[in-house]
Formats: structure tokens, C-alpha cells, sequence
């Protein structure tokens, strides 16, 4: 089995944003395999710390390899920022890395059930020490359960149709490989996208419902804001736009003052102020970094300041 490589998406671009104070406190809430981690520590002093979190336990045995004293790592979902924090002792960091969606040895490895590329189990389970796998979900869910996982998770058209194939499948026997369900939703996909394998929504779909991606993103963003010291950077890259969609309206809604009934009493001193400031546009891949890592080609990269504000 290959635990395989990863290739850190907007490795320099991300560690400029969050612009390192060498003895500060750091978080990269998806260690993956420690690109983004290791470019963080070049950067710190002996003083610094970085608390790295993960919740495959594979990204876990691979970052103690790195034996750094400056290192914490955690094997949990970046939703339980607040929690592990707490746990150590930390009340405020300096800057928060976020790396959204899976990692490439995650996606090549067989036995993860994450790609239609090999037959292996369907599992998808980011974090495969516990929780249902997408087979043993498929098993009993509805027709309309499935459906409406396929359509918003995965943006597909043909969601209800192949909604239905999986359980006309199942009718004579478990869909337990991902080669068994490429092979449903090859059949109940009418036309093709080009350069697209007809599976390919459904299985993102499948993935990001089964780990609850969108979820534990909506979950930890304002526990960042509530974390980060003031001028602490907030760094989120995302790879699908549901992800992009939920970064780029909580960081312009927290960048903004609160809306507050019309004709109060209160002078532009008076307002609340917001919690963030936007830092720059948002940034995306070169074409030379495209080019050698083609997965990095629908990456966003978003940037917010802590304010002064309190909470």
C-alpha cells in the first residue's frame, strides 16, 4: 500500500500571508504530509510553536517524523480547534492555516475508497479509526437521502438518476467497491463533461458528505476569528467552490460592521467595528505551478487580519 506524496497547494504564497512572527504561535489545521508545516517551522525561532492538526491517522505517523520540539500534533478534525487549544493550554495563536479537501496520498492510496482510478473498498473516511464508511451509508439510505447528497454536495444534474441506480444495485447486493459504483453512475450519466469521468461529482459528493467537510469548515472559521491574536492572520485555500463559497462570505461578512437598526442613536465612533480586515484578493495557482501539479489548478486562496476588536 502507498502512503504517496503531496504536493503543498501555494506552498510560499501561504506562509508570506500569514506573515510569520518567528516567536509566535501557530496552527496549520491540515498537516497532510507537512509541506505547509515544514515551511512554517523554517520560519520560527526556537521560541515559536506550531500546533498541527490532523485527522488521518496516516498524516499523524507521518508528521512524528519530523521530531521537532516546536511541534505539537493533534489527531483531530480542525473543528475541535477550540477544544485542543484549551487542552494545551494555548489562548490565542498568531495566525491559522487552513488547506481544505483531501490530500493526494489520501486520493492514491487504493485502500481509501477515495478515487474510481482503483478497486479497493468504499470507504472515504478521512479519518478511518472510526465513523461509517460511504458503503455502509449507501446500504440504507434513501433514494432521496442520496440524492440530495449527490446534488449538493456535487453539483451533479443527474443526481436523482443515479440516485436511483444505487438502489436498483443494491436490490442484488451490497455496492461495496468504488469500482461497483463508477460503474452504476457510468450507466445513469447521460452526457459526459469533457476531460471528466462521469463519476466524478458523485464521488466528491459522497466524500465531502461522509467526512462532513462543509460542515467542520463552517464549524472552525469563527473559532479562528475568536482565536487569533490581534493582527493574526487567517489563511483558508480551498479546492471546490461550496468551500470557496462558505470562506468568502464568512470572511466579507466578519470584514464588515454589524448591521444594526436604522435611525439608532449612535455616532460613526459609536458603530461596532468588524472583527476582520481582507487582506488583498484572492489568489490562485501560476500557470507554471499548474502545470507541474495539475490538482492545485482549482485552488482559491483567501486572507483576513484580526482586528482590534474584542469579542
Amino acid at each position: 500500500m502507498s502512503t504517496g506524496t503531496h504536493v503543498s497547494v501555494l506552498l510560499a504564497e501561504a506562509v508570506d500571508a500569514l506573515a510569520i512572527h518567528p516567536d509566535g504561535i501557530y496552527v496549520d489545521g491540515t498537516f497532510g504530509r507537512g509541506g505547509h508545516s515544514r515551511a512554517l517551522l523554517a520560519r520560527l525561532s526556537e521560541q515559536g510553536r506550531l500546533i498541527a492538526f490532523d485527522r488521518d491517522p496516516a498524516a499523524i505517523d507521518a508528521g512524528r517524523a519530523l521530531e521537532d520540539a516546536r511541534l505539537t500534533l493533534v489527531h483531530a478534525a480542525f473543528s475541535a480547534l477550540d477544544d485542543e487549544l484549551e487542552r494545551l493550554g494555548v489562548e490565542a495563536v498568531d495566525g491559522v492555516l487552513l488547506d481544505i479537501g483531501v490530500s493526494s496520498p489520501q486520493l492514491d492510496d487504493a485502500a481509501r475508497g477515495m478515487s474510481f482510478r482503483f478497486d479497493a473498498p468504499l470507504d472515504m473516511r478521512m479519518d478511518t479509526s472510526h465513523g461509517q464508511t460511504v458503503a455502509e451509508w449507501l446500504a440504507d439510505a434513501s433514494v432521496g437521502e442520496i440524492t440530495e447528497v449527490i446534488r449538493e454536495y456535487g453539483e451533479e444534474r443527474f443526481a436523482h438518476a443515479i440516485a436511483k441506480a444505487i438502489a436498483a444495485a443494491r436490490a442484488g447486493g451490497v455496492v461495496a467497491t468504488t469500482g461497483q459504483l463508477a460503474a452504476i453512475v457510468e450507466k445513469a450519466v447521460r452526457t459526459r463533461e469533457p476531460g471528466q469521468h462521469p463519476a466524478t461529482r458523485t464521488f466528491q459528493a459522497l466524500r465531502i458528505f461522509i467526512n462532513q467537510e462543509l460542515e467542520e469548515l463552517s464549524r472552525v472559521l469563527p473559532v479562528c476569528v475568536s482565536r487569533l491574536r490581534p493582527g493574526g492572520r487567517l489563511v483558508v485555500i480551498s479546492f471546490h467552490s461550496l468551500e470557496d463559497r462558505i470562506v468568502k462570505r464568512f470572511m466579507r461578512d466578519e470584514s464588515r460592521p454589524p448591521v444594526l437598526p436604522r435611525r439608532l442613536p449612535l455616532r460613526a465612533a459609536e458603530l461596532p467595528q468588524p472583527r476582520l480586515r481582507l487582506v488583498g484578493k484572492s489568489v490562485r495557482p501560476g500557470e507554471a505551478e499548474v502545470a507541474a501539479n495539475p490538482r492545485a489548478r482549482s485552488a482559491v486562496m483567501r486572507v483576513a487580519e484580526r482586528t482590534e476588536v474584542t469579542p
